[in-house]
């Protein structure tokens, strides 16, 4: 499933110009990479949305409707995180890396739920679901 997002992330320059949004395209990539953590075990979040208000959240998800442009992500805010490797390079080998472990982590462990910060606890195929969703977003915002 990746593998099509990442070869159309290479084309991605560190001074692209995003269509949308306050994201450099370095910061997009370190975005992606915090989403895979999350998802492979290595980040640890609550869920942060009411419980009331899960079965709506998982209904957009599982639905064909995009993510919102310019949502204001809730554990970072409005402002642009640091970022946290030296160049657009690395970042996008450290997402492989991730993309890797994610793998990984779901063949060792298949029953595994880890908590969306939004949608609650998702298993691989509801994860692969919000990740193909989060990637066709990104890779919108910069024309990919």
């Amino acid at each position: 499933m990746f593998e099509d997002f990442l070869s159309r992330l290479a084309a991605l320059k560190y001074d692209d110009v995003a269509l949308w949004g306050k994201m450099t395209p370095q910061h997009m990539v370190e975005h992606l990479i915090l989403a895979i953590q999350m998802s492979n075990g290595k980040l640890k979040y609550d869920c942060l949305s009411p419980v009331e208000r899960l079965p709506a959240l998982r209904r957009f998800l599982f639905s064909d409707r995009p993510l919102q442009k310019m949502f204001i992500n809730p554990a970072i805010g409005p402002d642009l995180m640091k970022l946290r490797y030296k160049d657009i390079d690395e970042a996008k080998e450290k997402l492989r890396e991730e993309i890797s472990y994610y793998n990984k982590y779901f063949i060792e462990n298949p029953y595994s739920k880890p908590t969306h910060m939004i949608f609650g606890e998702l298993n691989k195929e509801e994860w692969d679901i919000f990740h193909k969703k989060h990637f066709t977003h990104h890779l919108s915002q910069f024309g990919l």
